[in-house]
């Protein structure tokens, strides 16, 4: 995306994150961070799945178009799925998303895919935090304000 296409970033610009967690494991973990009172940003707005797999590519797409700014998908570490290989699966989707994403100009880097385990609180915590950053450094996304409702 060039520079003239890209947006503006607004002064005290606050994104807008939503985090697909699965159940098993990486909500486990977010669970984990509150209830050891763990820090992380208020904007990020966690959806409990099943699995990491059940994440369609097009709910990622609808989170943008909605409002979001960018999209956390966040499951099992490979070999530990609940459902044997349902984090692969979210593995080759999600690698398929971000072309897509670079293609029509949104930009990969909006979105990403993360492993947590159930015992790892502080990762999720910090996973928030760090991507709350990346997110507020791009900018409002592309796409904000493009249809109606939000995230």
């Amino acid at each position: 995306m060039t520079e003239a296409m890209a947006p503006a970033k607004e002064e005290g610009f606050q994104p807008s994150i939503l985090a697909f967690c699965c159940n098993w494991c990486s909500y486990a973990g977010a669970d984990l961070a509150g209830v050891s009172r763990l820090q992380y940003p208020v904007n990020v707005k966690v959806l409990r799945v099943m699995c990491s797999g059940r994440v369609d590519p097009y709910f990622v797409m609808r989170a943008l178009e909605l409002g979001a700014d960018g999209v956390l998908i966040t499951g099992c570490e490979i070999g530990d799925c609940h459902y044997i290989s349902g984090n692969v699966k979210a593995k080759e989707r999600f690698e398929r998303l971000s072309k897509l994403l670079d293609q029509i100009g949104i930009g990969s880097e909006r979105i990403r895919l993360e492993w947590i385990s159930a015992s790892d609180g502080i990762k999720f915590a910090e996973l928030m935090e760090e991507f709350t950053e990346h997110i507020t450094n791009l900018g409002p996304s592309p796409l904000k304000g493009s249809a109606t409702g939000g995230v």
